[in-house]
């Protein structure tokens, strides 16, 4: 039962943390929301921050999880085709999950306002990304399926462009089929100039 509620207080602390900012939630806000008492609530987590540093190790879990990393990459595509389904498997989490949509709209506004929030926004929306990318234009060159190039400058072109869209995303929800079929467009695009064929 602990757990649960553990995790649903987290799950209700994005929605306010992502609506309102850090500033502007309050645990009473939080606590009602959950039909809690406050002190329900602190029998749980002791403070505002201490949800929100388990709020973004259990965001930074889920994401890495689901959406992998440098250190954690299954194999690397073999082909054109699969390097276009593994980056639309990856656009799909990352633009329709409604967690990370929450979190993407969080580490947005809170980026300015928390040093942790920063490494995360920078992380996720560039250089994580870039890394993972990285390796795998590596692995790719070394096999022979993409051409001889700079695969940390492959990796910067790949992701930059897709980067902005997704944020896009953020700003205009309404547009993300839109986005995602540029990115798809986008995607092949870089396929047909860099895979060998």
């Amino acid at each position: 039962m602990e757990n649960t509620t553990k995790s649903r207080i987290l799950d209700e602390a994005l929605v306010m943390f992502a609506e309102n900012g850090y500033r502007g939630t309050n645990l009473r806000d939080l606590a009602a929301r959950l039909g809690l008492s406050k002190s329900a609530l602190y029998k749980h987590y002791a403070s505002k921050e201490d949800i929100w540093n388990a709020l973004l190790n259990r965001m930074e879990a889920y994401y890495e999880e689901r959406f992998g990393s440098a250190e954690h990459l299954s194999s690397s595509p073999k082909s054109g085709e699969e390097l276009f389904a593994m980056t639309m498997n990856m656009i799909h989490f990352t633009v329709y999950d409604e967690r990370i949509i929450l979190t993407r709209k969080l580490l947005l506004t809170e980026q300015f306002h928390d040093e942790r929030v920063c490494s995360l926004a920078t992380k996720h929306f560039l250089e994580g990304t870039k890394k993972m990318f990285t390796v795998i234009f590596e692995q790719m060159i070394r096999e022979g399926i993409i051409k001889n190039n700079d695969p940390e400058m492959l990796a910067f072109i790949y992701t930059a462009p897709v980067t902005t869209l997704i944020q896009h995303c953020t700003r205009k929800p309404e547009e993300q089929e839109e986005v995602v079929k540029q990115i798809e467009g986008f995607a092949k695009h870089f396929i047909a100039m860099y895979v060998v064929t």
